[in-house]
């Protein structure tokens, strides 16, 4: 997923339970055209309008109302036109991370820097809940890696054969990427400071 020039007039909300349920119809449009597209979301073709609502209702509303999870949108023109939840349901030994699950964007409102924003908000809610660490996965290869590495991401590692592709019968590795925000122990952010920059990451320690 690339992300090019920010589009104006863009804002990213939090919703909640209720927030989702009026949303309904429009978030299942962003996931269906997503994985229509091709987006590696733990779909695989063919995929329906009907399944996408089943998703939200049955996998995230129960989530939302539990308060295990944090729902973004980023809405342009009145809209919803791109996606991003904060899963925070840990065990107790990982109480301080969350985890970056359906970075969706529509096709049609790709590369207008709404994935950006949406990882921003995201973590600045993931410091707010106190949580100093956010991981993701992300298939190897996809346009997605380099907007999370310019926003300091890290590679911990890949699994080959992880995923079986949307359109095909292809099995994809994927890529395991994590970040240390404000709020960590101070020998963990020493730790993440002194870590050499990947390629594709901007050293800010040069400036």
């Amino acid at each position: 997923m690339g992300d090019d020039v920010p589009e104006a007039g863009v804002a990213i909300e939090r919703l909640d339970a209720s927030g989702m349920l009026a949303e309904l119809d429009a978030l299942a449009g962003v996931l269906h055209a997503a994985v229509e597209a091709g987006a590696s979301v733990n779909f695989i073709l063919p995929f329906s309008l009907n399944e996408a609502r089943i998703f939200w209702l049955a996998r995230v509303l129960p989530a939302l109302r539990s308060g295990s999870r944090v729902l973004l949108v980023a809405r342009s023109a009145g809209r919803i036109a791109g996606t991003v939840m904060l899963d925070t349901d840990m065990p107790p030994n990982q109480a301080h991370r969350g985890e970056v699950t359906k970075l969706l964007v529509h096709p049609d409102d790709r590369r207008r820097g709404h994935a950006r924003r949406l990882m921003l908000a995201l973590e600045a809610e993931a410091v707010s809940l106190g949580r100093w660490l956010v991981t993701l996965d992300t298939r190897t290869g996809d346009s997605a890696a380099p907007l999370y590495r310019s926003l300091g991401y890290r590679t911990a590692g890949t699994l080959p054969f992880y995923c079986r592709a949307t359109e095909t019968e292809r099995y994809d590795a994927t890529t395991y990427m994590y970040k240390v925000l404000p709020g960590a122990p101070l020998d963990v952010s020493r730790a993440a400071a002194e870590a050499a920059p990947e390629r594709g990451s901007i050293d800010r320690r040069s400036r």
